[in-house]
C-alpha cells in the first residue's frame, strides 16, 4: 500500500477491519465513520467493553471471520497485525486482489501524514510516557491526536483523531502485518522521535537484541533534519545508534553528559521530585522509571513550545494510567495492585518503585508467565533476579506451554530454586483459583500484593479482593 498515492485515499468510501476490536482498530474504525466512510469490522473476540464502543457508533460488526464478510468488496480492508495467513478473510483478500493495508500504514496515510508526529518508542515506560505527553498537551489546550496501547484515566480513552496539528503515537517494535514484518513505527513519520530505552523483547519475531538494534536505526533514519531525536543518554544499547547527523540528537537521563539531564532526584512514598537546570519537577509517579518518563516529556514538549509551568501543571493534574501499578482495591486490610510488567526490568523497576511506597509492608507478587518472550527461558535468571524487591512471590503455569519446544520453556523450578536461594517465599501454583486460594489464607491485613500480567488472568484481582472480604 505504501506505493499508492495519497489521492487513492480520498476516494475511499467503504472500509473493512479484520480483527477491529482491538483497542487501536476500533478507534480508527470509528475515526473513519466520522468521516463520512462506510465502516465494517468482525473479530471472533467480540465482547464489552469494544463491542458495546463500536455498536454505539452504529459500527456494524460480525462475530467470527468468514469470506461472506466481504461479499461487498469494500475499497479497502485493514488487515489487523493478529490475522495470519490462514484465516478466511485474509485468504478472501488475497484471492480477490482486493486493495489491502495494514493498521500502521492507514494511520499514516489517514491520520498522521501532514501532522506534527511525536512517537514514543522503547523496550519499557512507552504507555505512561506516551500517556503523559498527551496529556501535557491536552491540559494546555492543544487538543492532540493521540494513539496509546493504553488507557490513561484522565483521557478516559487510548486514541482520539482531531483537527490538531499535533499527533502523539506509541510507537512499539512489534511487526505490523502478516505481508509487512517492519516494526509498526516505521510507519509513522516522526517529526520527534522519542526511545526510552533499548533491550531484548518479543523473542517470537526478533532473533536477538542486534534484529531489535536494526529495526530501531530504520526508525531513527525517518527523523528530518528539522526535527528531533530524543534519546535515553544513559542506556548503553542505545548508545552506539546515535551517532548520526542527518537530525539533531539529544540525549536525556540521570548521568552527566546528557543535554537534558535530572539531578536532586527525591523518591517519596507517593511522590518524585527531580530539577532540571531552572526548573524542580514534583510527579505523583514513583521510581527512577518514572523519572526517565517524565524527562522524555518535559525534553519533548519543551522543543515543542510548552514552559515548564505548564508542564508541571499538567503533572499536577496526571491521574495515571490503568494498569500500570494501579490500585484495584483494598480487602480485608490487604492492597491489590494491578500492573501490565511483564518484561524482567519492568517487573524490578516497578518492585522497586513499591519498595519506596510500601518500605515496611510484606510485599507479595503474583507473576503469570504470558508473552512470548517469558514464556521462553530466555531471561530464566534475570526472572529470579526482576523480584528482589518482593518479600513472597507466587509464579503462575506458563501461558500456552504446548506450543513450545520443552528446550525453549520457561522452567518454573529453576525459577523457584533460584528465589527460594535468594531467601524469597516462593511457589508454583498453576491455576488462578488456587493461588486466590493460597494468597487470602496466608496474606495479612497490611500487606499488599501486586499482580504482573499482560492478559486478564482469570479476571484474579477482582475475586482475589472478593475473597479477602469474607475472609
Amino acid at each position: 500500500m505504501g506505493h499508492i498515492m495519497q489521492p487513492m485515499f480520498s476516494q475511499i468510501r467503504s472500509v473493512h477491519f479484520i480483527g477491529v476490536c482491538g483497542t487501536a482498530m476500533a478507534s480508527a474504525a470509528v475515526a473513519l465513520r466520522e468521516k463520512g466512510v462506510q465502516v465494517s469490522g468482525s473479530d471472533q473476540n467480540v465482547y464489552p467493553p469494544m463491542s458495546t464502543f463500536l455498536a454505539e457508533r452504529k459500527i456494524d460488526v460480525m462475530a467470527g471471520y468468514v469470506e461472506q464478510n466481504l461479499a461487498y468488496k469494500p475499497d479497502l480492508v485493514v488487515v489487523g497485525n493478529a490475522i495470519s495467513r490462514g484465516n478466511p478473510e485474509a485468504e478472501y483478500v488475497l484471492d480477490h486482489k482486493l486493495p489491502h493495508c495494514s493498521l500502521p500504514e492507514l494511520l499514516k496515510h489517514f491520520f498522521i501524514r501532514g501532522k506534527r508526529s511525536l512517537v514514543v518508542t522503547g523496550t519499557h515506560g512507552k504507555t505512561t510516557t506516551t500517556s503523559l505527553l498527551a496529556w501535557v498537551f491536552e491540559h494546555n489546550g492543544l487538543n492532540p491526536s493521540f494513539l496509546i496501547g493504553g488507557i490513561p484515566t484522565n483521557l478516559g480513552q487510548g486514541a482520539r483523531f482531531t483537527d490538531s496539528e499535533w499527533f502523539i503515537i506509541e510507537g512499539d517494535e512489534y511487526d505490523t502485518a502478516f505481508f509487512d514484518k517492519r516494526s509498526k513505527f516505521v510507519h509513522y513519520l516522526p517529526e520527534v522521535a522519542i526511545i526510552n530505552n533499548l533491550e531484548f523483547d518479543h523473542a517470537d519475531i526478533f532473533p536477538n537484541l542486534d534484529a531489535i538494534k536494526t529495526s530501531f536505526k530504520h526508525f531513527i533514519r525517518l527523523v528530518p533534519r528539522n526535527g528531533l531525536l530524543l534519546a535515553n543518554g544513559d542506556d548503553s544499547n542505545l548508545r552506539p545508534l546515535l551517532n548520526i547527523t542527518h537530525c539533531p540528537v539529544k540525549r536525556f537521563g540521570l548521568g552527566e553528559g546528557n543535554a537534558i539531564q535530572a539531578f536532586n532526584i527525591r523518591y517519596g512514598p507517593t511522590a518524585t521530585e527531580f530539577e532540571i537546570p531552572s526548573f524542580k519537577f514534583h510527579t505523583n509517579f514513583l521510581g527512577e522509571l518514572n523519572v526517565r518518563n517524565a524527562l522524555a516529556v518535559v525534553a519533548c514538549a519543551k522543543h515543542c513550545g510548552l514552559k515548564n509551568q505548564q508542564i508541571q501543571a499538567a503533572f499536577d493534574a496526571f491521574k495515571g494510567i490503568k494498569r500500570r501499578m494501579e490500585l484495584r482495591g483494598i480487602a480485608g486490610g490487604v492492597t491489590v495492585l494491578d500492573d501490565f510488567g511483564h518484561h524482567p526490568t519492568a517487573i524490578r523497576e516497578t518492585l522497586r518503585a513499591l519498595r519506596i511506597k510500601y518500605p515496611h509492608q510484606k510485599v507479595w507478587a503474583i507473576f503469570e508467565p504470558r508473552t512470548n518472550t517469558t514464556r521462553r527461558n530466555i531471561f530464566q535468571r534475570e526472572l529470579a533476579d526482576s523480584f528482589a524487591d518482593a518479600d513472597a512471590v507466587v509464579i503462575s503455569q506458563v501461558a500456552r506451554l504446548e506450543l513450545l519446544a520443552p528446550e525453549e520453556r520457561l522452567d518454573p523450578e529453576r525459577l523457584l530454586a533460584d528465589l527460594k536461594g535468594a531467601g524469597k517465599t516462593a511457589i508454583y501454583l498453576p491455576d488462578v483459583e488456587t493461588i486466590i486460594g493460597h494468597v487470602a489464607k496466608n496474606a495479612q491485613g497490611g500487606e499488599v500484593v501486586i499482580v504482573f500480567s499482560n492478559g486478564g488472568f482469570g479476571n484474579i484481582h477482582s475475586r482475589l479482593l472478593e475473597r479477602l472480604g469474607h475472609g
